[in-house]
């Protein structure tokens, strides 16, 4: 699909330092509206730090900017988010409506619960196939059910920029690919920007529509057949 034109997400010269070591340096792209941009990169290369930065969480230089073409004008970027992992204990008794009422409600969820937010969390759960888990443990759930809830959650008011950090660890080939058919639906649908760090080359092949490889600076970035045909590709996944 191509790009509906509307707005970009601009990261600019974003560069990270820790402890006077360079751990990112640099780094400029930007991501349309309607485009899944996929980060792959060596142990090391410092992709989940790109994440953190872009989301604020840790010190950096460099910006995000966000630009609303039909307005022409710069306008406050909604991030969603969606973890690597999530620490969860199995004998928690917390549910799934109470997780994700935690999120998006100001409201105590150990009140009763809201009828009105009920129905809307049910709503929201239904895009992703998961309607049926809101009464269900968060401690019993698999790895896919949990990553469905959790991509509803940074989803439910509808952000302009999605980040995931290698969503589907741990998660099988099926639960996999149902996961990637939902962000394609979510990108066309929603004309959502989506940045994604993955190690599965197979998917980056399959799903992305722009492919960044990192090693600390953008060594390569293109489509995937651009990226994964270079001398750089090559060089940082010497077999």
């Amino acid at each position: 699909m191509e790009a509906c034109g509307l707005h970009c997400t601009k990261i600019k010269n974003i560069s990270v330092n820790i402890e006077n070591q360079v751990i990112l340096k640099d780094i400029t792209f930007d991501v349309h509206c309607g485009e899944l941009t996929m980060i792959i990169g060596r142990n090391g290369a410092g992709k989940s730090t790109l994440l953190k930065a872009i989301l604020n969480e840790i010190e950096h230089t460099g910006e995000v900017e966000f630009i609303d073409m039909k307005e022409n004008k710069n306008a406050k970027i909604k991030i969603g988010y969606v973890p690597q992992t999530l620490n969860i204990e199995r004998n928690m008794p917390t549910t799934v409506y109470d997780m994700f009422a935690s999120y998006v409600s100001n409201k105590p969820v150990f009140l009763k619960k809201n009828k009105e937010l009920y129905e809307k969390i049910k709503k929201s759960l239904k895009v992703f196939g998961a309607e049926k888990l809101i009464d269900h443990r968060v401690g019993n759930l698999s790895g896919g059910e949990l990553q469905r809830i959790l991509l509803s959650i940074a989803t439910y008011e509808v952000p302009n920029l999605l980040i995931l950090d290698e969503p589907v660890s741990g998660v099988d080939r099926n639960g996999t690919n149902d996961f990637y058919e939902i962000l394609s639906e979510l990108k066309n649908k929603y004309d959502m920007s989506i940045i994604l760090v993955s190690h599965d080359l197979e998917l980056v092949q399959k799903f992305a529509d722009k492919v960044i490889l990192l090693d600390k600076v953008i060594k390569k970035q293109g489509t995937a057949k651009e990226v994964f045909d270079s001398k750089e590709f090559k060089e940082s996944f010497t077999i």
